[in-house]
């Protein structure tokens, strides 16, 4: 078999199997703590069982690049993802700490270039989970998303597309 063949059959319907199995496997490995054989054969069983009773609902990991580039694009949206948390956690403790600053909440949406459902979660969950913003509704390329304070005279639309941007980056190097 050539190897374009099997590079197509592995990048098609395969792909997200394999990848669910080595994840599910290595979280095992990982909470296991030893590596030992029955440990190894454990998780490749459990993780191999896992992987058949999802299999209809792995479509969704479709949308995943498989290079050596994606993993550094995974790595740089984890670490912007982690900046942003950490930066939206000490707005908001100052707010909860400062009750005297304005909270001025607004609805803004943006456009997302992600095509893949895969992607558009990760990025929904990216903005839900820093704080004082959150993902109210997805609808095609479009996400609402609710801010806390919201100063007069920002360009709401400007400044959401600039963090949405931030992470799309990033995802679109390992998603479609």
């Amino acid at each position: 078999m050539s190897s374009s063949v099997t590079d197509a059959a592995v990048s098609g319907s395969r792909a997200p199997t394999l990848l669910v199995f080595l994840l599910g496997w290595l979280a095992w490995l990982l909470l296991a703590g030893t590596l030992t054989m029955e440990e190894v054969v454990a998780g490749a069983l459990v993780s191999l069982l896992v992987t058949l009773l999802s299999g209809r609902h792995l479509a969704v990991y479709t949308g995943v690049i498989f290079t050596p580039g994606a993993i550094v694009h995974l790595f740089a949206f984890l670490a912007v993802f982690l900046r942003a948390l950490v930066h939206a956690n000490i707005d908001m403790a100052r707010r909860v700490l400062s009750p005297a600053l304005p909270i001025r909440p607004a609805v803004v949406e943006v456009e997302t270039q992600l095509q893949s459902a895969l992607g558009k979660l990760l990025l929904t969950n990216a903005i839900t989970l820093t704080p004082g913003t959150l993902s109210i509704d997805v609808e095609d390329n479009r996400i609402k998303v609710h801010w806390v304070d919201c100063p007069p005279g920002l360009d709401l639309h400007g400044k959401t597309r600039a963090i949405v941007s931030g992470f799309e980056r990033h995802l679109t190097g390992f998603l479609k």
